[in-house]
């Protein structure tokens, strides 16, 4: 609505943004972001959701109307601008305590200790760059700020990166200027996180743990760079908790997950990355939210056929609310994952399917019955309007035929729409028979990914930085 809002006051017509009280913050920092920072707000008391019809009529007579009055026929207060300092400005200077209070303070810190993003200290990563350090990667809402070579720099730094991780960064901020991506719903209520995963002879060469611990902090690469990639949702995009950020809970920053390419190769499956489409043996990265995630233990069997029961209701277990982006508010944009450790992904090649054949078995065998799932997108939410069943979104062509094969409410529909909508990814302890589920975040943080460029004589850069 803020950006329907910002295109008619742009052409001289009055508008008004009816906001429930909760995202009050949020939207006067959008407005900021639009570059109309007045932009006029009527605020609607606590939820919607919640309230009686009556309780509702009052609250909107009582105060949204007389807001949405004032806003479409009295002019706005002044906007009043505010400058940022330019990239090689320096804002400050103190000891590492001091300057980490003053990050603290400004909101460009995630709460812990970040190195100080000197000139000196940006300058060895941009050595580490081909591209120009003004150059722009794309633009980030909700500040609309440039994504440049500079920026990422900095904030790389600051997470405690090393120079050499640099071409990584600058992969991941244009994954995060993605129109497909997302990147404007990273502060939704349901707090999802992302999930990098790195690909390619890269992992290997900075250093990126994809064996035990696969998913842990304690290894550099894997954590300084799931860390930028908050610092940088902060600093650039503008997520700001209790703003821009209004995930209810939210989640911590994940580290960043890197494949086993060794095992990869040898049973012949292909990486994310060639999932992707990206070409066989690049270095890449994939960026994708989800919302949460759980292990599967202890996969018991000699076979395919023994393990791959557990595992697809172990994807059932953790799809639910999540199920309107497979039907409903945004059909056929549900991505669950699942990570198997090696020897779960080498026992099921070894029984003779491929990657492909896997995710047909789980599209025919991953299935809830029909009633759970409308339950799930319309009944104990809001989420489809109109409380359609899933013959009804058939119907009118909202949904794929599968999921009206018949009337039954017994049936049983799968939790994707297609086989292809599986991601499936191998990491961690190699003599383990575990699993890892996440639930996707749907078109509010969709699948991307982006071939690192490697500056032209990276291998001696690397040796030279040890």
């Amino acid at each position: 609505m803020l950006r329907v809002s910002a295109v008619a006051e742009a052409a001289g017509v009055p508008s008004s943004s009816l906001v429930c009280e909760g995202f009050v913050g949020q939207a006067g920092t959008t407005a900021v972001g639009l570059g109309m920072p007045n932009l006029p707000l009527a605020p609607v008391a606590g939820h919607v959701d919640t309230q009686t019809d009556n309780e509702l009529r009052s609250n909107v007579l009582g105060e949204t109307l007389d807001a949405v009055i004032a806003n479409l026929t009295e002019a706005p207060d002044e906007a009043v601008e505010t400058v940022e300092p330019e990239p090689r400005d320096i804002v400050f200077e103190g000891s590492f305590e001091e300057v980490n209070r003053l990050f603290y303070e400004n909101r460009w810190s995630d709460g812990l200790p970040v190195v100080p993003p000197s000139v000196e200290k940006i300058e060895r990563f941009l050595a580490f760059c081909d591209r120009p350090a003004d150059a722009v990667l794309g633009k980030l809402p909700p500040d609309n700020r440039a994504a440049t070579v500079w920026n990422v720099a900095a904030n790389g730094v600051m997470a405690g990166c090393r120079p050499e991780y640099m071409p990584v960064l600058v992969a991941l901020a244009e994954a995060m200027a993605d129109p497909e991506y997302g990147v404007e719903h990273s502060g939704n209520t349901p707090g999802a996180e992302t999930l990098i995963t790195v690909n390619g002879p890269i992992a290997k060469a900075l250093g990126f743990n994809y064996e035990q611990g696969a998913l842990r902090d304690g290894f550099q690469a894997n954590t300084s760079v799931g860390r930028f990639w908050r610092l940088y949702l902060r600093n650039v995009a503008g997520f700001i908790p209790h703003e821009t950020d209004k995930g209810t809970f939210g989640n911590t920053w994940r580290v960043a997950l890197a494949e086993n390419e060794d095992v990869l190769k040898r049973i012949g499956w292909p990486n994310t990355a060639a999932d992707m489409g990206l070409p066989e043996g690049a270095n890449a990265v994939t960026v994708s939210r989800y919302t949460g995630g759980d292990v599967v233990t202890s996969v018991f069997g000699r076979r395919a056929e023994e393990m791959l029961p557990y595992l697809a209701d172990a994807l059932v277990k953790q799809s639910g609310w999540e199920l309107v982006f497979t039907v409903g508010m945004a059909t056929g944009t549900y991505r669950p994952l699942l990570v198997l450790s090696p020897i779960l992904a080498e026992t099921i090649a070894g029984s003779g399917l491929s990657k492909d054949d896997m995710r047909d078995w789980l599209f025919e065998h991953a299935r809830m019955p029909a009633w759970k799932f409308e339950r799930y997108i319309s009944g104990w939410t809001n989420l489809v309007p109109g409380h359609r069943s899933l013959t009804e979104l058939v119907a009118v062509g909202k949904a794929p035929e599968v999921f009206a094969e018949s009337d039954d409410p017994d049936r049983m529909v799968p939790i994707v729409c297609e086989p292809d909508d599986f991601g499936i990814a191998v990491a961690g302890d190699p003599l383990r028979t575990n699993a890892y589920v996440f639930a996707h975040n749907g078109i509010l943080g969709y699948p991307v990914s982006r071939e690192i460029e490697l500056p032209a004589d990276w291998q001696a850069r690397l040796a030279a930085a040890g």
